[in-house]
């Protein structure tokens, strides 16, 4: 009994920390071109976000990647939420045929939970370019004057707290999903 309840405790304590992974930024991507024409530097800003796992799929979704956006919306908000609310009546229906029933569908669908998982593995993927640099090096020749410049860009990215904060999630929920599967199988 006592997994049970720990089980139930470190799912509601992963169900809380999922809602600041959510709505908090993930990453942050910034994206500056500079030109160094004869030693003088103009620099202009390309890109400079920090989108939230929400964010990202709101701008999927205006940026017409449905497919991908829709992925995301189930399998890192919908199966979680879902699994949750199974858990709940899992946990509140103690001793009865509907509790093996959740338990039992929960274990089934607990490879596609992993998804979630695999959604931050594609944010790492995606930030991986950190510190990307190109430059190209060319010579103009105005007037006769023969100008030297240089073309640069150069991409940052940095994992912000909703990373830290999912990434927890994920590895409580899997946690507590565990110790509460393991009191209950010990009853069948």
């Amino acid at each position: 009994m006592i997994k049970k309840h720990l089980g139930f405790l470190f799912n509601l304590i992963a169900i809380a920390i999922f809602i600041p992974g959510i709505l908090l930024p993930m990453f942050s991507l910034n994206m500056a071109m500079t030109a160094n024409v004869s030693g003088a530097k103009i620099t202009n800003t390309i890109i400079d976000k920090s989108l939230s796992l929400l964010q990202t799929i709101q701008e999927l979704w205006q940026d017409d990647r449905i497919l991908v956006a829709a992925l995301i919306f189930a399998f890192s908000i919908c199966i979680p939420v879902t699994k949750f609310i199974l858990l709940t009546i899992a946990y509140l229906k103690k001793h009865s045929n509907l509790e093996i029933k959740i338990y039992a569908f929960i274990s089934k669908i607990g490879k596609w939970s992993m998804a979630d998982v695999f959604v931050v593995a594609i944010f790492l993927a995606v930030l991986s370019t950190n510190h990307a640099e190109t430059a190209t090096q060319q010579q103009l020749s105005v007037f006769g004057f023969k100008l030297d410049f240089i073309v640069s860009s150069e991409t940052l990215s940095a994992l912000g707290p909703g990373f830290y904060y999912f990434t927890a999630y994920c590895l409580l929920s899997l946690l507590g999903t565990a110790i509460s599967n393991s009191s209950v199988n010990k009853k069948i």
